[in-house]
């Protein structure tokens, strides 16, 4: 009997997973469960479905890429999400990580700069029933209500860590980002503590860049200690 597309992209979803866990060492129960149910074939062009779950990032319009899987899974691991979190992303793409964030996350709001990917990404996550995200085009990092997040995503790189993203992450919230500029770029995790910024290195990486004014970023690192 023939396999059919749909058992053929589970298969290949399956693989996805196990080879994050192999590349990256993912052993969150929680991501990789997210990683196994969310399906990034709905995330490509139609053109790319027999790519979608290839261990690189692909082509999303807009001068832009998603991430590949393992960065995926890396990034949502080191945010030790539980279920109860408010969660701000930046860069929605095309909203594949925003419905990982959004299976292992209370509510996900996400900002993107380019309009069009906005909305069809928007428009994409209502179809598949992610009503706990939600998309705004963005123009600057701050989400317009002002609010204060348990944790923080970031999908592009900046040269520092951008003030206006520490300034919404509560007491005790967690940051994951890239910093640098290419090739020289590494994904740092910050946990806001007292007084401080505790700061770890999970490796190199590589994003676009972060876009917007230079005044939204630190002259520096905050005071920081390693985890």
């Amino acid at each position: 009997m023939a396999v059919t597309t749909d058992v053929k992209l589970a298969m290949a979803r399956r693989r996805m997973v196990e080879d994050v866990r192999a590349s990256r060492g993912v052993e969150d129960a929680r991501v990789l469960g997210a990683m196994l149910h969310v399906e990034r074939h709905c995330f490509v062009a139609a053109a790319l479905v027999d790519k979608a779950y290839a261990p690189h990032a692909l082509p999303i319009g807009a001068g832009q890429r998603t991430p590949p899987p393992d960065t995926v899974a890396l990034m949502a691991e080191a945010l030790q999400l539980r279920g109860g979190e408010r969660v701000l992303e930046i860069g929605t793409g095309s909203g594949y990580q925003t419905a990982i964030l959004a299976h292992l996350a209370r509510e996900v709001c996400s900002l993107e700069r380019e309009k069009e990917l906005a909305r069809s990404a928007a428009a994409r996550l209502r179809a598949l029933g992610y009503d706990n995200a939600r998309v705004d085009i963005a123009a600057d990092l701050r989400w317009p209500q002002h609010s204060v997040f348990d944790a923080i995503h970031v999908s592009a790189a900046a040269p520092e860590v951008p003030g206006l993203l520490f300034d919404q992450l509560a007491p005790g919230g967690r940051l994951v980002l890239p910093v640098g500029r290419p090739p020289h770029q590494r994904l740092l995790l910050l946990v806001r503590k007292e007084g401080y910024v505790a700061t770890s290195n999970l490796g190199a990486c590589r994003f676009s860049l972060l876009q917007g004014r230079a005044d939204v970023l630190w002259p520096g690192q905050p005071p920081h200690e390693p985890l």
